[in-house]
């Protein structure tokens, strides 16, 4: 039977955790990664083990971030700074915002059904952890 997406199901968040771990693994680096769901309200989450602390609500926030602005986090690095069109947004949603790579959301059929956010590495490093929980399911 084939499924409709209106959100991410906690199935689809443990394939995409499972997927981002093995990444990050292969990194040789523990990291925090986060998957919310349409609402960019938390579905699962993953510290490994040692992964920083203060990652812990970065890789929450920027799934959320990814989810309620619908573009990656590092898109929105490059129009938040000074001049661009969204320059001080980082500032809003209480300071929750997160503008640097690692927050994708997750397209189903054009249409934004949730976010991955990771955690702990270079920035670059977070992109890639939160591309292969993408590529997990299969889009």
């Amino acid at each position: 039977m084939t499924r409709s997406y209106d959100t991410l199901t906690l199935d689809d968040a443990k394939l995409m955790l499972s997927a981002a771990e093995a990444k990050a693994t292969s990194l040789g680096i523990a990291y925090n990664i986060a998957v919310v769901d349409s609402g960019a309200h938390l579905i699962a989450f993953v510290r490994q083990d040692n992964a920083l602390i203060g990652s812990i609500d970065l890789a929450i926030d920027k799934a959320a971030t990814a989810r309620i602005f619908d573009k990656a986090t590092g898109d929105l690095a490059t129009l938040a700074q000074s001049g661009k069109p969204l320059f001080g947004i980082q500032e809003s949603n209480a300071g929750k915002v997160v503008i640097f790579g690692g927050g994708i959301p997750v397209v189903v059929n054009g249409k934004i059904v949730g976010a991955i956010g990771t955690s702990a590495g270079t920035v670059e490093q977070d992109i890639e952890v939160a591309e292969a929980g993408l590529a997990a399911l299969g889009r």
